[in-house]
């Protein structure tokens, strides 16, 4: 542990500012492991005045970086892209560490990281405008596209390096310097990608400040984000609460918002599906990361004339689950994010038992020397009913419900019958079926899936979900 983190420049005692140059005046977070409570280090958060200097500093960036020519501000995302490479191994490790998650989904989050500094070189080259016909003789339109100016970035322990990178990368090629307030729960990687972004700065020339990083609370930063009219757009990433509270402040002040919030994502499993298939990404969609993803599956719609065989299926995938260290790449589900985060799940247990569900497998909280500090539970498989109020609530951890429905209309019906709308899947092979899921009386979610689970997402292609998801 200590070797990988002195490798990123991860000391004991770390300023969790940056603006150009690292500072901390605030309160304090020591980050503890949840894989066996363990503290991983200290981290300085930001203070009034960090945050005043921090948004001036980025501001100053960007008004030399915006006159910066678009491939030449690729080739520092180029290079950034080249310095996750360098050092993604040690970074999976470090996303572990702090989340989690196993080593495989914490080396794939670099990884994307890596995938979308690559996508975005390419359009550097590509910052395309238009010329119109005019009604006027003689006379030419032109449509082009300036740079924005300092964005915000609000990211979620889940994915907490990732998500900067999908915002951040972009951003930087089209002109703008980006500000990003890292979640409280895993400040460590924040700091270490940071660190690689001024390196990759200072090699090319550019002010490091575009990359600026404010760790804080939500009244020190969040609050003060939101109402800094010097930040036009806010891309937030959290509970639907958080997105509540952020998008009234962003549009109260007509600035605009970029917003991926709560999912309650479902999986049709119709009569005509491959049933090995369909169960092989449920159960990869419900246990991955936890159920902490935003695209976790959360509920199974199953036709009732196949639902004893899917239910027996999934069981035997739960009982023979691998629990445990998450840098073991022999496990298949580690921690969740803290003792609160089983809390909660074990809570919506009772609550699906209170409306009548039944418990097939799994919701106890796992100890004894094995998970000794850690945050480990069994992942839930239980019976339940759409109507169920618990069900049209997202729970944010491994329980899944499983559902029936007769006829497809009422699958449909089900599937959107959550105020959420991410993400969705079908499991068929009825081609009638798949296009109607997919049509504008199919799924109501963002994202629609055929013959592949909820999870997931590929860079270059939209990302984002409808209803209290936010709308992307």
């Amino acid at each position: 542990m200590q070797s990988v983190l002195e490798k990123l420049g991860i000391a004991g005692e770390n300023p969790g500012v940056f603006c150009g140059e690292w500072r901390g005046g605030g309160g304090k977070i020591d980050k503890i492991s949840p894989i066996d409570g363990r503290k991983l280090a200290s981290v300085q958060t930001a203070s009034g005045d960090d945050y005043d200097t921090a948004i001036a500093r980025a501001q100053e960036a960007f008004l030399k970086w915006r006159t910066t020519p678009g491939p030449v501000r690729g080739e520092t995302v180029r290079r950034l892209g080249n310095g996750l490479r360098e050092m993604k191994h040690a970074l999976g490790q470090l996303v572990t560490l702090e989340t989690g998650k196993i080593i495989a989904e914490g080396e794939g989050e670099v990884q994307e990281m890596i995938d979308i500094c690559d996508f975005a070189v390419g359009q550097s080259r590509m910052l395309y405008g238009l010329t119109i016909q005019s009604e006027r003789k003689s006379h030419r339109l032109m449509e082009q596209w300036h740079p924005l100016g300092v964005v915000a970035v609000i990211t979620a322990f889940n994915f907490p390096v990732a998500v900067w990178s999908w915002n951040a990368a972009l951003a930087a090629v089209c002109g703008d310097a980006t500000v990003w307030k890292a979640s409280e729960k895993t400040p460590l990687t924040a700091i270490a990608v940071t660190k690689i972004a001024e390196r990759v700065c200072r090699e090319t020339g550019a002010d490091p400040a575009i990359f600026t990083l404010l760790m804080g609370d939500r009244k020190t930063v969040g609050q003060k984000l939101s109402a800094d009219r010097r930040i036009p757009l806010i891309s937030a990433t959290g509970s639907v609460q958080m997105g509540v509270h952020v998008a009234q402040t962003v549009h109260g002040r007509l600035g605009r918002t970029i917003m991926e919030l709560g999912g309650n994502n479902a999986l049709i499993v119709a009569p005509s599906a491959d049933i090995e298939m369909a169960t092989q990404s449920i159960f990869f969609g419900a246990v991955g990361t936890a159920g902490q993803r935003c695209t976790s599956t959360r509920r199974v719609i199953m036709h009732e004339s196949i639902a004893d065989k899917v239910r027996k299926k999934l069981l035997t995938a739960y009982k023979s689950l691998r629990i445990g260290d998450p840098l073991d790449r022999q496990t298949v589900m580690g921690p969740l994010i803290d003792k609160n985060a089983v809390d909660l799940v074990q809570h919506s247990i009772q609550r699906l038992k209170d409306e009548g569900g039944e418990v097939l497998y799994g919701g106890e909280r796992l100890e004894g020397e094995q998970y000794a500090g850690g945050c480990y539970m069994t992942p839930c498989l239980a019976n339940a009913k759409s109507d169920f109020e618990i069900v049209c609530h997202e729970t944010f951890g491994p329980l899944l419900h499983l559902l029936t429905y007769r006829d497809f209309d009422e699958a449909i019906a089900i599937n959107n019958g959550v105020p959420q709308g991410l993400t969705s899947a079908i499991f068929t092979n009825d081609m009638r079926e798949a296009e109607k899921f997919l049509s504008a009386v199919g799924s109501d979610c963002g994202i629609a899936n055929v013959n592949t689970g909820t999870s997931g997402a590929e860079i270059g292609g939209a990302f984002g979900g409808e209803k209290e998801t936010g709308g992307g």
